[in-house]
């Protein structure tokens, strides 16, 4: 789905096939087609070879649109773990390295297909207590993860991008079966390999496999929302199985940055706060400074009304969970407050960027931002503007409408309409 995804997007096949052929693997073929899932019509990618046992996926076998799940999978490989008739669907690791020393590969394809077969080599050798040359591949050995990873190691050489990302990996849920017996989604060695990385335990079986868990440890970038973009081209790879909740589609998005992407804002937050009636107004900011400080990713006051009608403050502090305690700490240190309210909330937020324009003062940074890569908005910042405002000795409003009127540039033009 990968490969496929990647071709649909305008990578040459021949790209793709000749990096397969020049493996030198006796019989191994690779097909491109068009095929439907769910609502979309997308590329698909076959892999055939001397043997390959007919196989059909269970029906409640789930996918996801931006998960790296392959048409193969687990499913006939470890089924076939100890068939004796399939023996040449398992090569250890020296054997591949040797299949990939010597053919005939760009050095870039070479080095990043050898790196996602390293990736899993390590993870079985410390997960079986191996030395990682004796590690024997199972799936990832087999001739359709060979055209995977090769496949998937051209394309991106052949794209060469600036960075690549991700949305967070479906990895499924329940128990898969393997060579080893059963085991609990993800997998140990998909788990090994995506650790640090943001996943999704949605779906039912394994969404997410070792060969892409490897394919992800070894080429985003990041992981987060799509940032924004000046969209150039998108490709769809069609898994061979038809789920039920949700099109078995793998989507692949080219375009050129906007800017630079911002951190990945957090989703999960605290929200504190705490009610001031005895404290003076003139601490109030001084305590936004601690509470910033201290890791709050806003803060503001409301003018409230308490018991017999005192005026006072309610200060709100919204805060990533890893740091609310010292937000907490930043609040009982900064005011007179004996007790602070909390309250965990999920948001949601937009993909951000920086980029820079010119005007007649000097540059301005903007805020861009942007859902599933489509550019919404770009706000100069206002920091910016007084600085050079000042240095020009003209109102900053001069030099705030300069930026925005650039900042318009970054837009993205609307649609004509045609008159009927």
């Amino acid at each position: 789905m990968a490969v496929a995804a990647l071709v649909d997007a305008g990578v040459p096949s021949a790209v793709v096939q000749r990096a397969i052929a020049a493996m030198g693997v006796r019989g191994l073929r690779t097909i491109f087609g068009r095929r439907t899932r769910g609502a979309y019509v997308g590329r698909s990618f076959d892999v055939t070879w001397p043997g390959k046992p007919k196989h059909r996926a269970p029906k409640h076998a789930h996918a996801h649109e931006h998960e790296l799940e392959h048409a193969h999978a687990h499913a006939h490989d470890h089924a076939h773990a100890h068939d004796h008739a399939h023996a040449h669907d398992h090569r250890d690791y020296a054997e591949i390295k040797r299949l990939l020393t010597r053919a005939r590969l760009d050095p870039d394809v070479r080095a990043l297909a050898g790196d996602m077969f390293a990736r899993i080599a390590e993870v079985e050798a410390a997960l079986h207590g191996k030395k990682v040359a004796q590690v024997t591949f199972h799936e990832v050995g087999a001739y359709d993860s060979i055209a995977d990873v090769v496949g998937v190691a051209a394309a991106i050489a052949h794209l060469a991008p600036a960075s690549i990302g991700s949305l967070p990996p479906v990895v499924g849920t329940g128990v898969v079966r393997t060579a080893h017996g059963p085991v609990p989604v993800p997998a140990p060695a998909t788990a090994a390999l995506l650790a640090g990385v943001p996943i999704l335990p949605e779906g039912q079986g394994e969404l997410t496999t070792p060969t892409g868990a490897a394919i992800l440890a070894a080429v985003v970038d990041r992981f987060g929302p799509l940032p924004p973009m000046r969209l150039r081209a998108v490709g769809y790879g069609a898994g061979t199985r038809e789920l039920s909740d949700r099109a078995n589609v793998l989507r692949v998005t080219l375009g050129d940055l906007v800017g630079e992407p911002d951190v990945a804002a957090a989703t999960d937050v605290v929200l504190i706060e705490a009610n001031l009636d005895d404290m003076s107004p003139q601490l109030v900011g001084p305590l936004f400074d601690g509470l910033f400080e201290a890791g709050a990713v806003d803060v503001w006051s409301t003018p409230i009304l308490m018991k017999k009608g005192r005026p006072a403050l309610q200060i709100s502090a919204l805060a990533p969970s890893a740091a609310s305690t010292a937000v907490e700490r930043a609040f009982f240190a900064g005011s007179t407050t004996l007790g602070l309210r909390r309250r965990a909330l999920d948001r949601v937020v937009l993909a951000r960027s920086f980029a820079k324009v010119a005007t007649p003062y000097g540059e301005v940074r903007i805020k861009v931002a942007a859902l599933d890569g489509q550019v919404l908005g770009a706000q100069p910042e206002f920091e910016d503007c007084r600085r050079l405002a000042a240095r020009a000795g003209v109102a900053a409003r001069e030099v705030l409408s300069a930026a925005a009127a650039a900042a318009r540039q970054l837009l993205p033009r609307p649609a004509r309409s045609r008159r009927a």
